[in-house]
């Protein structure tokens, strides 16, 4: 607990049993310097730890137990990984001495620390008492170094409850990775040759806090910029070198690339399912992890840098060519129209909803957008105009996570207004942590798009499987009783109600359910197979 305090732990969200509880006593101890938060199942702890550390960038910390209660916690773990954020879980494990000897102990996982490998950057387990203080340091020089994805510590019960003598190390900062300098040098000289330049900009971009390099960079040149769902508001949504959000097979790239004779990669895998790049186009892409590199698509340039520190650089290169791109305005512009007339065609309904949504909200809120319909389309019609503002799963597709993970935002930011966009399945995955809104005054708007199904499955059935439904179909609760019975504010609204509900739901200062009936509309990564 002393080591986290030193590292600028404030929050540890966490369920308790026999392995950890030497922590909680300590945590009861320090509970003027950590607040303890408890769930209701191990899975809300990292998706709240997860939540806190996207809208913040700071780690998030979650505590469990070994066994079930750290195998619960894999899936927000491994929505941190997906999303690279910093995302800390602490387990409990069983007595050293019986490691390894397949005894059935309580909670026992022979080699636990394997099953965690895939998702995290960096795992190990305790061996002695005194090496705690060292451990949690290397844990956080993993998660805020390169590319910050979650790790994982597993301590032995009896380590826990013995005595040691420890010193407490104090936090370190390091340096962002800075790229090699004649590589910017040459990215910046193409980019000032460049027609029809681009930027495509991904989530590493919004970790490096690199939003007002890329916008003065992409007035610099003249580029559109269009983002990944991960990467939005980077640019507000609105500006004008702003052209949309490309996810599964929608979005501007459609037209957009094929355009370009540069394009401007940063802080993405540069994912492209049915794009093709021609030989006489050029990429440079900028990444912190290397092995993004190149991975997708040959690159002309390949910048191993933080986001910021090489958009700084090419800005300061391209001031000192002179005056650059200029002209591109209807372009611009006719690639934005083009984008939300497509838009529009595809899914009037979704549109009209998150424009509510944008409407309703301040320009700080943070929005969660969950794997629902509504949240899918989102990443196209619902303008963020700020970093951190707007939460995904990334490419885990995580069903369920974004009410306990708006519950961490709003652990973050008990000011901001916070909302989780939810399905009905999805909801009730984590239902009982409205137990933990509640109890601790996490005042979300949960918005609960109720089609009586798992929609986006039952689209496929309808449309790929003739219409043979099975395993599909809901039997649900009633929603504003059950937000009620938790004594959270229960709410239903029509569609076009959305916009008066909402500000109703933000007014109450309280968690509120708001359940909205929809029919099942088409999810757009259905375009992926051509329908």
């Amino acid at each position: 607990m002393e080591q986290l305090v030193s590292e600028g732990v404030d929050t540890v969200f966490a369920l308790p049993g026999v392995q950890i509880m030497g922590i909680f006593d300590a945590l009861y101890n320090g509970r003027d310097r950590i607040r303890l938060i408890q769930t209701r199942h191990e899975q809300a702890t990292t998706y709240m730890a997860y939540g806190y550390a996207k809208a913040t960038g700071r780690t998030g910390v979650a505590l469990v137990v070994p066994g079930p209660g750290a195998l619960n916690a894999a899936a927000g773990l491994g929505t941190a990984y997906a999303a690279s954020a910093p995302v800390l879980l602490i387990s409990g494990q069983i007595p050293s001495g019986a490691l390894g000897k397949g005894q059935g102990q309580l909670h026992e996982v022979d080699d636990q620390l394997d099953a965690f490998r895939p998702i995290t950057k960096w795992n190990h387990r305790v061996a002695g008492a005194e090496e705690i203080p060292e451990v949690v340091h290397e844990a956080f020089h993993q998660l805020k170094t390169g590319r910050p994805r979650p790790v994982e510590l597993e301590i032995p019960i009896d380590l826990v409850a013995s005595r040691s003598s420890a010193k407490i190390l104090e936090p370190e900062n390091y340096p962002p990775l800075t790229g090699n300098e004649s590589d910017l040098e040459a990215a910046a000289s193409l980019l000032a040759e460049a027609r029809n330049p681009v930027i495509l900009a991904g989530g590493g971009a919004v970790i490096a806090e690199a939003s007002r390099e890329v916008l003065e960079l992409a007035s610099l040149i003249q580029a559109p910029v269009m983002t990944t769902p991960e990467g939005k508001g980077i640019i507000p949504e609105e500006h004008e070198l702003a052209v949309g959000v490309n996810y599964a097979m929608v979005g501007p790239a459609q037209e957009v690339i094929p355009r370009s004779d540069v394009i401007l990669a940063v802080g993405t895998r540069f994912l492209f399912r049915s794009l093709q790049i021609r030989e006489d186009q050029k990429i440079i892409q900028i990444d912190v992890d290397p092995q993004v590199l190149g991975k997708n698509y040959p690159v002309e340039i390949a910048i191993e840098s933080d986001a910021r520190e090489a958009t700084a650089r090419l800005v300061h290169h391209l001031r000192e060519k002179g005056p650059l791109g200029s002209g591109r305005d209807q372009e611009i512009k006719g690639y934005k129209r083009a984008f939300r007339e497509k838009l529009q065609q595809l899914a009037p309904e979704q549109v009209k909803i998150s424009a509510a949504l944008r409407e309703g909200l301040a320009e700080d809120a943070i929005l969660v957008s969950g794997i629902t319909n509504i949240g899918s389309w989102s990443h196209f019609a619902f303008s963020a105009r700020r970093p951190r503002t707007y939460i995904t799963s990334s490419y885990f597709g995580t069903l369920g996570y974004a009410f306990p993970t708006a519950l961490g935002v709003q652990a973050a930011f008990p000011d901001r207004q916070v909302v989780a966009v939810c399905g009905d399945g999805g909801f009730l995955y984590g239902v009982q942590e409205l137990a933990t809104a509640v109890k601790y005054g996490l005042n979300v708007v949960v918005l609960v798009f109720n089609n009586n199904s798992y929609g986006a499955s039952e689209w496929h059935q309808t449309h790929d499987h003739g219409r043979r439904y099975i395993g599909t179909d809901l039997l649900n609760p009633d929603f504003v009783q059950l937000a009620e019975s938790f004594g959270a504010v229960g709410m239903r609204a029509r569609p076009e109600e959305l916009g008066s509900s909402l500000q109703a739901a933000l007014a109450a200062k309280k968690t509120v359910v708001l359940e909205i009936a929809l029919p099942n509309w088409m999810p757009p990564f259905h375009l992926v197979e051509g329908k």
